[in-house]
């Protein structure tokens, strides 16, 4: 009698699904997640939309003690939270590795409990592993821009717990409101600080074509 493996086990567990269940098991395991924070999540979101691979990005907080908390509870100060992007991908396009490339990309990496002209520690930049893997990676991506800059790399690397999806006005922003969003970021000067750190790295798609849309 034949030995099913794991991924045929897997398949003939769908097959007894519902064809609309199924397709959402499957759909499901065709995906992964990655949270990032790199300050304002409005900018974060406009910086992996365009990647390759990537299905959707949500603004939200992690790494925090509060459960479910408010833009407002985040922003003030004590839930512990930072200001988060959570990517939807699909590994068979993208994977993590390219993901922290183009974190690093659209952050200053220098900054402490800060990101461009949003001070407080909700504006921290952190990577929030999902297992052992991810972090390896991030690890040595950090250890790798360590060594390249030669000064230390204030971002955060802690295990991911939970992501809150913030309310729904912040979800898409740069999108629903272009021109007040342009404004901030022109305002806030992330865009010229990204330059200066990064040059013709800066937003990470430049230096891998392959990774845009």
């Amino acid at each position: 009698m034949p030995v099913l493996t794991v991924p045929a086990t897997r398949w003939l567990a769908l097959l007894t699904l519902p064809l609309g269940l199924a397709g959402a098991a499957l759909a499901e395991e065709q995906t992964a997640s990655a949270v990032f924070a790199g300050g304002c999540f409005w900018c974060m979101e406009e910086a992996f939309d365009p990647v390759e691979g990537v299905l959707s990005t949500t603004s939200g907080f992690s790494g925090g003690h509060v459960e479910n908390p408010s833009y407002n509870q985040v922003v003030a100060g004590g839930t512990g939270h930072a200001e988060v992007v959570e990517v939807e991908y699909d590994p068979e396009v993208v994977d993590y590795e390219a993901l922290l490339h183009v974190f690093w990309r659209n952050i200053d990496p220098f900054a402490v409990d800060r990101q461009f002209c949003d001070a407080g520690a909700s504006y921290r930049s952190a990577i929030f592993p999902m297992n052992d893997e991810e972090r390896t990676l991030a690890e040595a991506s950090r250890e790798a821009l360590a060594d390249r800059f030669d000064r230390e790399i204030a971002t955060e690397i802690n295990d991911f717990e939970t992501f809150y999806p913030a309310e729904e006005y912040h979800q898409g922003y740069y999108r629903k409101n272009p021109v007040r969003y342009r404004f901030y970021k022109s305002a806030c000067r992330r865009e010229a600080r990204l330059d200066e750190i990064w040059g013709e790295e800066a937003g990470g798609l430049g230096g891998d074509p392959s990774l845009a849309h």
